[in-house]
């Protein structure tokens, strides 16, 4: 099978047909290294007025894991159906692997290399939850928090963002409910993604859900 250890600055070129998909910059790692892979293709296209996200998944294994690399400039609207689709059909596949995982890719600009952040068991749900202490990231690079204690939206700033969640009264233990502004770029949405794997390390378990809402 592949291994991996490329080192790059944002851009993939696909030798087949010189496509090329510039991914997301951001200044640290998640995960460095991924083995047994099969990548997958998001390109950014345009036809007329009209942008695409065009998905190519043609070398795709169902039983290794799979890297997503996206176009950075494409809108989150467009990126996420065609996540959603290729995790059902890896899913239903006959030679699935419940082991293998999936990571969406990224350039570490400090390192300068290729970087990976998993996303293997979140669920995309296109609409707003109604559940939860609900953690919406905004197009303009906000934070919003809902909760059924305030029954408001309230700003929280990133650095502040886990003791506030701590500190958000209830009888019974919160879900935290990850939300993402169906308007952003696929960039902040990595972005976000980074940070929301940074910030479930210090969540326990029992507070978190495996579903993620666009909308």
């Amino acid at each position: 099978m592949k291994k991996i250890a490329l080192v790059i600055v944002a851009l993939i070129l696909v030798s087949c047909n010189k496509q090329e998909v510039l991914l997301p910059q951001i200044d640290r790692t998640i995960v460095e290294k991924v083995d047994d892979l099969s990548p997958i293709y998001i390109f950014f296209k345009v036809e007329g007025k009209d942008t695409i996200a065009d998905l190519n998944r043609k070398n795709a294994i169902s039983s290794t894991n799979f890297i997503f690399n996206i176009d950075k400039r494409l809108p989150l609207k467009l990126v996420i159906p065609e996540v959603m689709k290729v995790q059902a059909k890896k899913a239903s596949s006959m030679h699935s692997n419940k082991e293998s995982e999936n990571f969406y890719s990224y350039s570490d600009i400090t390192k300068k290399s290729l970087a990976f952040v998993p996303f293997t068991n979140v669920t995309y749900k296109l609409e707003r939850p109604n559940y939860g202490v609900q953690i919406y990231f905004t197009k303009e690079d906000k934070i919003l928090v809902f909760d059924s204690f305030s029954n408001k939206n309230t700003e929280v700033k990133k650095e502040d963002l886990f003791k506030y969640l701590l500190a958000i009264p209830s009888d019974k233990p919160n879900k935290y409910v990850f939300c993402h502004d169906i308007k952003s770029n696929y960039e902040k949405f990595i972005k976000n993604n980074v940070f929301i794997n940074e910030l479930k390390v210090q969540i326990p378990k029992m507070n978190l859900t495996n579903e993620e809402f666009i909308y």
